[in-house]
């Protein structure tokens, strides 16, 4: 195994292509990880970090904005507002024909549909903006702002999240791998050492039995995620070719296990704060049964409880479907296959091959969509039977690092793939 990686660094390091789009990655993340410690004014960090230790929910999300929100820095909002923004034009498509027609137009009509996106972008990161300092001046982390500074603050932070959409699009043109992937990635891992030095540091003798088996089965869940997220269910596929007498070419149509990769959770971590950070607002309204209602409420939706935990699991299953059904279109495969002479073996062309491939596809989804909600949940099991409360070092996380490092490999062996085809035809 130590041979094999060597080799294939060394093939990286003599790539000119693969050492300028590594050398542009590391740029740019150099540049995020600068912005990302460059602190908003007004804001108390002492007590936002206090706040942060002691809140799940923000927890997990400063894990989605690439660890800047702990700092409240100039990029605090992270790629939040993007990412709402993405969920909202994904919705709209299946349901506005002029959005699903443009999305059917192949590159142009996705470039469409990414530029409205940034434009949603906008309005959502002042909306989000504006929520976060209600929350942070409710929970008396920063003090009330008059009019200026306050907009002063809001377009900094709004500023910052396009900025972070920008570098994440600049990684996916020029460098290596999916920016806002890479991005995140990229925040998880400059926290796990303080998250480590924290950790040990309230480490107890009694304590060692538990953290063995927190290491166990951290090995096992990489393992089980690097399988699920290699796994493809091989469908074949057969070509009729005429060169002078019939002939038949093999082939197979390979559907991974998990079609939509860590887009589910991202979506569904949207959305499931969502009615925790309004109940927090809402419980410091003057009017009582408004308090206790959003207090009732937020108790409820605690990271810990069981509500939480299964409106979370539901929405990483429904979202898993639908992003599924966003990317891979049966009757689109059908349609591909049928114009190349391509078939299944066993399945008429046409209508048939697009219920075949529904039913695998449905099939294999069913438990790609199981296995990102569990592990979606798994930071609730470490902290209720296992006693580790850190959501960082949780399934999410272990799961976007896993992920991002496969993607990033695999785009390196397709850069050194093609480049021994360019050798080839020179």
């Amino acid at each position: 195994m130590i041979k094999t990686i060597r080799q294939f660094l060394i093939k990286v390091v003599k790539s000119p292509d693969i050492r300028r789009k590594i050398g542009i990655t590391a740029l740019i993340l150099f540049i995020y990880r600068l912005l990302a410690h460059i602190p908003a004014s007004g804001v108390d960090r002492a007590s936002l970090q206090a706040i942060f230790s002691g809140s799940p929910l923000l927890s997990l999300l400063d894990v989605f904005s690439g660890g800047t929100l702990a700092n409240f820095s100039i990029l605090a909002l992270g790629f939040n507002p993007y990412i709402t923004a993405s969920i909202i034009l994904n919705l709209l498509t299946t349901v506005v024909p002029a959005l699903e027609e443009l999305q059917k137009e192949g590159e142009f009509g996705q470039e469409k549909i990414n530029q409205y996106t940034r434009f949603l972008t906008i309005p959502l990161a002042f909306f989000q903006a504006f929520a976060m300092y209600v929350l942070l001046k409710n929970q008396g982390v920063i003090t009330e702002l008059s009019v200026f500074p306050l907009i002063s603050l809001i377009l900094t932070m709004t500023a910052g999240s396009m900025l972070v959409v920008w570098l994440g699009e600049l990684i996916t043109e020029y460098g290596v791998s999916n920016g806002v992937s890479f991005l995140i990635f990229a925040g998880i891992v400059a926290r796990l050492p303080v998250t480590f030095s924290q950790s040990m540091s309230l480490v107890q003798p009694e304590d060692l039995f538990r953290i063995l088996i927190f290491l166990v089965i951290s090995v096992v869940m990489v393992s089980v995620i690097v399988f699920m997220n290699e796994a493809t269910r091989r469908i074949p596929i057969n070509y009729a070719r005429r060169t002078g007498r019939a002939a038949v070419s093999s082939s197979y149509l390979p559907l991974r296990l998990n079609q939509a990769g860590v887009i589910p959770i991202i979506f569904a971590v949207s959305l499931v704060l969502l009615p925790s950070f309004v109940s927090q607002y809402l419980s410091g309204s003057s009017n009582i049964k408004i308090a206790q209602l959003a207090t009732g409420l937020a108790n409820n939706l605690n990271p810990q409880s069981f509500l939480y935990n299964a409106l979370y699991f539901s929405l990483v299953f429904g979202f898993t479907y639908f992003y599924t059904a966003v990317i891979f279109n049966p009757e689109k495969i059908t349609d591909n296959l049928k114009k190349n002479g391509g078939f299944i073996p066993g399945i008429r062309p046409g209508e048939q091959t697009t219920k075949y491939l529904t039913k695998v596809l449905n099939r294999i989804t069913l438990v790609g969509a199981t296995f990102l909600g569990l592990i979606a949940i798994l930071p609730s099991f470490f902290q209720n039977i296992i006693g580790v409360a850190n959501l960082a070092v949780g399934g999410t996380g272990i799961l976007i690092v896993v992920s991002v490092i496969l993607e990033f490999t695999r785009e390196l062996e397709s850069q050194l793939v093609m480049r021994k085809y360019e050798g080839l035809l020179k």
